[in-house]
């Protein structure tokens, strides 16, 4: 094993908190008291949480000791395919936590958040821009979010003109959410199945449209990475029959700045904020999923919307045909604050050389490994490339083992076993952050992983061996799981 493909490092371990802790401990202290005391209703209160009783001291280590345990993109390489898991500028972060941003309360008057509604209306005609779309809401505050806003706008659209449709075609190369946000709306998911070389024809798109079919929902570039090489021929079929065209916005970092979905024929789109526009990704949030429309879909959107009223900047609420309110306030506002930063100083160059470099690293992982691990569909990809572990099975070995295995090697695995129609899948994104360096030592590991799966699988097989924990048994994790410290 080449020492500077392995990973050293202190790792420090703790018992439960409820194991540590112990009455009596206490890692805050009260200020004096100024009022007088008034007793809670009993009946009000319940038994309360059971928190740990701890010290100041022994809280600081345990959550100091989780962030190292921790793996982020400021930690290593995140090769998450189907995510864009990439590095996120400081600058970014910095702008968001400017006082007058950081401090703005949602509440605050008109007159005291012009500021705050200028960077949102800005950054809607940015959008639009880099979209081709004429209309965007920033409320949706995930990718999935955005897409149930897609399809509540789907429902409008059509039940303003007395039009009832109940099926929705959705690609076996699309997003796992875009099935399951059409069902929210009410309809009923086609499976269209993709043709020999990963991408969707039109055949078999007019065989599926008719009448009671809403519109079509098309990950492009797909979750094989591939380009949707008939998107507009597709549109031109979908549209034929009264139908609406919408785009999964997920991958739009393989395409930013080079093609605009509103002029290949796309009605309805969201955008990951959160992905492809520089903000921390993962840990369950926060996200933005703004929607975008057509200038015929625009009076469908969320409310409220943006406007410039004179010299002023207000949120209007007075459209009667907008599917309403998807939360309380108008979306993350800190994550908005990024993406604005992010467009701002990248320029229109910048983002369409985030593509580039993205597509120029997906396809160089791609090539260096296509003779290492079978590759399902040897062409040109976009932003990732997806593996599979056909040639390792005959082993004993699956992509699994494989990915257990990176992580000695302190590399954050792929997705595995997606998308579904790849048995074995090992999906790969390596993002235009990552040097030809990094991406080398990564194609270095994988590499040499394969020839430890041909020659000593077992070492597979019994990784991870350097992690904090070893191979978890998940069948009982999933079952059995411990959802307390009890």
């Amino acid at each position: 094993m080449k020492e500077e493909l392995t990973a050293r490092g202190i790792m420090q371990t703790e018992p439960l908190l409820w194991e540590k802790g112990k009455k009596g401990k206490t890692g805050y202290s009260m200020p004096r008291r100024d009022v007088g005391s008034f007793p809670l209703d009993e009946d009000l209160m319940g038994d309360g949480p059971d928190f740990p009783d701890l010290s100041e001291v022994e809280v600081v280590r345990h959550y100091t000791r989780l962030s190292q345990w921790n793996f982020g993109l400021d930690t290593g390489m995140y090769p998450l395919g189907s995510c864009t898991m990439k590095y996120n500028p400081k600058i970014n972060d910095k702008q968001a936590s400017l006082p007058g941003f950081a401090f703005s309360h949602p509440l605050a008057p008109r007159e005291l958040s012009q500021g705050a509604l200028q960077v949102w209306h800005e950054l809607e005609s940015y959008l639009c821009e880099i979209t081709g779309m004429d209309a965007v809401s920033l409320q949706p505050s995930a990718g999935a979010q955005g897409e149930l806003a897609g399809m509540l706008i789907f429902y409008a659209y059509h039940k303003s003109r007395g039009v009832k449709r109940s099926k929705i075609l959705i690609p076996d190369t699309a997003h796992g959410t875009n099935p399951a946000s059409a069902g929210l709306c009410g309809y009923r998911s086609i499976p269209v199945s993709s043709g020999e070389k990963g991408i969707l024809t039109p055949e078999s798109i007019a065989e599926l449209m008719d009448e009671e079919t809403a519109g079509i929902m098309i990950t492009n570039p797909n979750t094989l990475g591939l380009y949707e090489e008939h998107i507009k021929e597709i549109a031109a079929i979908v549209h034929a029959a009264d139908g609406l065209v919408y785009a999964d916005g997920a991958n739009m970092n393989a395409i930013m700045g080079v093609v605009r979905p509103g002029d290949i024929g796309v009605d309805v789109m969201h955008l990951n904020l959160h992905k492809t526009f520089s903000t921390p990704h993962g840990g369950g949030g926060p996200g933005a999923g703004p929607v975008c429309v057509n200038k015929g879909l625009e009076r469908f959107l969320p409310v409220p919307r943006v406007v410039r009223d004179g010299k002023q900047y207000v949120l209007k609420e007075d459209y009667p045909e907008s599917i309403g309110k998807l939360h309380g306030f108008y979306g993350n506002f800190g994550i908005l604050i990024r993406a604005y930063s992010y467009i701002r100083s990248m320029g229109s160059e910048g983002l369409r050389d985030v593509s580039r470099l993205a597509v120029l690293n997906a396809n160089y992982v791609m090539e260096r490994l296509k003779s290492v691990y079978h590759l399902p569909y040897d062409r040109p990809c976009m932003h990732e490339c997806v593996f599979s572990d056909k040639h390792l099975q005959p082993h004993g070995v699956s992509t699994l083992d494989i990915a257990k295995r990176l992580t000695d090697y302190g590399i954050h695995p792929p997705t595995v076993y997606f998308p579904l129609i790849v048995n074995g899948a090992l999906m790969i994104e390596p993002t235009e952050s990552e040097s030809k360096e990094d991406i080398d030592r990564f194609i270095d590991v994988l590499t040499l992983i394969a020839k430890e799966a041909r020659e000593h699988p077992e070492r597979l097989l019994q990784s991870p061996r350097h992690c904090k924990v070893r191979r978890l048994d998940e069948v009982t994790a999933a079952r059995k799981p411990r959802l307390a410290g009890s």
